[in-house]
C-alpha cells in the first residue's frame, strides 16, 4: 500500500491529510513532507482519518515532528485516528505526550 499526502496552508496552521499506510517503505516520504512544516514556525495538524496502519518507523516520524514543533514553540496535533491507530498510540504511551483530537483536520 502507498501513502497519499495532501497539504493545505491555513491562516494559522498547515494541515496534512494522509491516506494509506505509514511503514518503513512510506515513512521517508512522510518525513520529507512533514519535517519542513514542523520546523517552519507554524502549527501543524495531521488528519489520519484515512490511515489504516502505522508501524514503529511511522511513529518515529511523528516523534521527530513533535520535537521540531516543540523546539519552535508551535503545536503538532493529530486528528481523526481510527480505533486501530489510536490503540497503537495508547500502547506506546504516545497519547500522553502528543495532542490527539477526534474529528477532521480542517478544524
Amino acid at each position: 500500500m502507498n501513502l497519499s499526502i495532501r497539504s493545505e496552508k491555513k491562516v494559522d496552521m498547515d494541515v496534512l491529510y494522509l491516506a494509506g499506510e505509514i511503514d518503513a517503505y512510506t515513512a521517508p516520504k512522510l518525513r520529507e513532507e512533514l519535517l519542513p512544516l514542523a520546523e517552519s514556525g507554524t502549527d501543524v495538524r495531521i488528519d489520519l482519518s484515512e490511515v489504516q496502519y502505522i508501524d514503529s518507523t511511522g511513529l518515529g516520524v511523528f516523534i521527530g515532528a513533535l520535537k521540531a514543533t516543540d523546539a519552535n514553540g508551535t503545536r503538532l496535533t493529530l486528528v481523526g485516528m481510527s480505533q486501530r491507530v489510536q490503540r497503537l498510540f495508547t500502547i506506546t504511551g504516545l497519547d500522553e505526550v502528543m495532542a490527539i483530537e477526534e474529528g477532521e483536520g480542517s478544524k
